[in-house]
């Protein structure tokens, strides 16, 4: 659990922008340098499956689609909780995982993650396909 100033670091990072800005691409740079730095598994959850190619071996990829903010939260804690390894997990296009574009869900589903990453030390990287000038002050906490 973080404390002080170590609760400055962001656990929770939100990439932001519409179609095109280049959110994925900066998405799998930042798994690449992950796997690099970080000493634990990465997790890489998207929609298509059209980052296979993208994303080194190394990364646990997952392709789920439109299956809500709770079924999310509960993925999450099952990863979790059966491999205590895992140290970041990168969403890519949020609302077409959770199949929901509510800003107002989102900053709750990322509320969440926060207290999440706090709990268990995982560090959360997620792409949002919606103009940032949109987001909620919730949202844009986690820029």
């Amino acid at each position: 659990m973080r404390h002080g100033a170590e609760r400055m670091v962001l656990m929770v990072k939100v990439i932001m922008g519409r179609k095109g800005e280049g959110k994925t691409k900066k998405l799998i740079e930042l798994v690449n340098k992950a796997l690099d730095e970080e000493h634990g598994d990465v997790v890489v959850i998207e929609k298509s499956g059209a980052l296979t190619y993208d994303i080194p071996y190394r990364a646990r990829l997952v392709q789920y689609s439109s299956v809500g903010y709770d079924f999310l939260c509960g993925f999450i804690s099952g990863l979790q909780s059966g491999n205590y390894d895992i140290t970041h997990i990168f969403m890519d296009s949020l609302f077409k995982l959770s199949g929901n574009d509510s800003l107002i869900e989102a900053e709750k589903f990322l509320d969440w993650c926060d207290k999440f990453s706090d709990k268990e030390d995982v560090k959360f990287t997620i792409t949002i396909s919606a103009d940032s000038a949109s987001a909620t002050d919730g949202i844009k906490k986690f820029f």
